[in-house]
């Protein structure tokens, strides 16, 4: 059940975004009660949880990093939400970023993809993924606050 973030794996088409989209109010959450710091060591926590439930997963399933296994998807999104303002708009482009960067799949995380395997591999490349959103994100708001 935690690798596929109690079933939200599951749903229809595009699991990925799913499991994107279910991190966003949680995040929020723990970053208006408790900031950044609360939200960095769920992410650890999570991280730690997620390698093993995915590894799990795969060796129950015969698959590497299968669809419905999206507790990754929740670590890497939250790595963006470190970067970002509470506000809705904000979250749609941190949303947005990590989404980019989880399908595109640029170096390093391309290369984490295909050559890390196990639940660790599953993870790796969305925390890659996640750094690089969030330094898009981080520069975004940078560039936003400076113009505004």
């Amino acid at each position: 059940m935690a690798a596929t973030v109690f079933g939200i794996g599951w749903l229809p088409k595009a699991p990925g975004t799913w499991g994107s989209l279910a991190a966003l109010p949680l995040g929020w959450w723990m970053m208006s009660s408790g900031g950044p710091w609360i939200l960095a060591a769920a992410a650890i926590v999570v991280f730690a949880v997620g390698v093993w439930a995915c590894a799990g997963y795969a060796h129950a399933t015969g698959t590497h990093d299968a669809g419905a296994c999206v507790i990754d998807e929740v670590v890497g999104q939250w790595l963006v939400l470190l970067v970002t303002p509470l506000d809705p708009m904000f979250y749609l482009g941190a949303f947005l970023a990590f989404r980019l960067f989880d399908i595109l799949k640029p170096w390093p995380t391309g290369w984490a993809d295909r050559n890390v395997h196990g639940g660790l591999g599953v993870m790796l490349d969305d925390v890659l993924a996640g750094i690089q959103g969030a330094a898009v994100m981080g520069l975004g708001v940078y560039i936003f606050a400076a113009l505004g």
